[in-house]
């Protein structure tokens, strides 16, 4: 038995009191759905700046009403001290993924950037504490490791931050860490590297990559690749980072708490590579697409050119093995965005 299945047996035996924040976005709403399929009652939080209804109603689309119930759900900002204060009272365990992400948007508005990540999180913090939560997991990000060129990425090696988003998920961790020395709170930030998966909107000018790129040659629009394409990305399935999240609730291992971890394959794609692949696997229900080409633009300023993780700290502590890999996330993620994709056209 694995490490992930064994927490998983034990929650259904001993089920626990949770607080997800950001449950209405991608990630989030895929932890949520995960906790009510293991009987446990869930408190969760959104704002629907990035995440939407949709996501919620296909939650309770997949986990049914008796499980429905067990969950509770406070539209608000946890940039509002009294919300998260309300919000984690009789919790157990925090698991944080509200954020404004996108290195773009917090280059365009590094105030907005800053209260949603920075203060909601210092918010969560102070209200875990006086709340008594046991644990508070929170989402980090690849990108606190800036400008350190070595690869892969390793946690006790980080560089400056190249956007006012990194600086803000570095400064989370920091404010996390000083919660841990100074009031005993128990922290652990999971540092994830370009997730995908389902419920992962193609919209916006800051959507990501995956769901952008398929959504674009869906429509037979311009697919843009910044750079010479050579940039490279550990992309990482949706549910390899759910269970980097219940791992890390559950961990009891000393050198868990207070610490930082990378959540990742390992592995590294080049955005040439990653264009291709979409390629091969669009033409097997869409033949036209294999004569689809890119659009090659400027490099983004705040754009990290590499990015792998060494994960043998989650491995070894949390027990994390992924499930899926770059290839089996795309294969298992493709159906979503395909059927996403269609549903949209049909409703406009």
């Amino acid at each position: 038995m694995t490490a992930f299945e064994e927490v998983q047996d034990a929650l259904r035996k001993s089920p626990r009191r949770w607080l997800v924040t950001g449950s209405a976005g991608f990630i989030g709403s895929h932890i949520l759905e995960q906790l009510l399929r293991l009987g446990q009652r869930v408190v969760s939080v959104d704002n629907f700046a990035t995440g939407s209804r949709r996501n919620l109603e296909l939650v309770r689309q997949a986990v049914g009403e008796a499980a429905w119930q067990r969950h509770r759900f406070i539209e608000g900002d946890i940039a509002d001290p009294a919300l998260c204060r309300a919000a984690c009272a009789d919790c157990d365990v925090v698991l944080h993924q509200a954020a404004l992400g996108s290195v773009p948007r917090s280059i365009r508005d590094p105030l907005a950037t800053n209260a949603a990540n920075v203060t909601g999180t210092l918010n969560l913090l102070f209200a875990s504490q006086a709340a008594g939560v046991s644990r508070f997991v929170y989402a980090s990000s690849s990108s606190v490791y800036g400008d350190e060129p070595a690869l892969p990425k390793r946690e006790e090696r980080t560089g400056a931050p190249l956007s006012p988003y990194a600086a803000s998920k570095r400064t989370c961790e920091l404010y996390a860490e000083a919660a841990h020395r100074c009031y005993g709170l128990a922290t652990i930030g999971l540092r994830y590297f370009n997730v995908y998966g389902p419920r992962q909107d193609p919209n916006g000018p800051y959507a990501a990559v995956i769901p952008r790129w398929i959504d674009a040659m869906l429509k037979g629009e311009p697919v843009v690749i910044y750079g010479d394409g050579e940039t490279s990305r550990d992309f990482c399935y949706v549910a390899n980072v759910v269970q980097a999240n219940l791992l890390a609730a559950a961990s009891d291992h000393p050198q868990a708490a207070c610490t930082v971890f990378n959540i990742a394959v390992g592995g590294r794609t080049t955005l040439n590579a990653l264009f291709a692949a979409l390629k091969e696997l669009l033409a097997v229900r869409r033949p036209e697409l294999k004569s689809v080409e890119a659009v090659h633009q400027d490099f983004r300023p705040g754009d990290v050119m590499h990015s792998q993780a060494d994960i043998a700290r989650a491995s070894a502590v949390l027990g994390y093995a992924p499930t899926h890999d770059f290839k089996a996330g795309l294969n298992a993620a493709l159906g979503w965005y395909l059927d996403d994709s269609a549903a949209r056209a049909v409703h406009g």
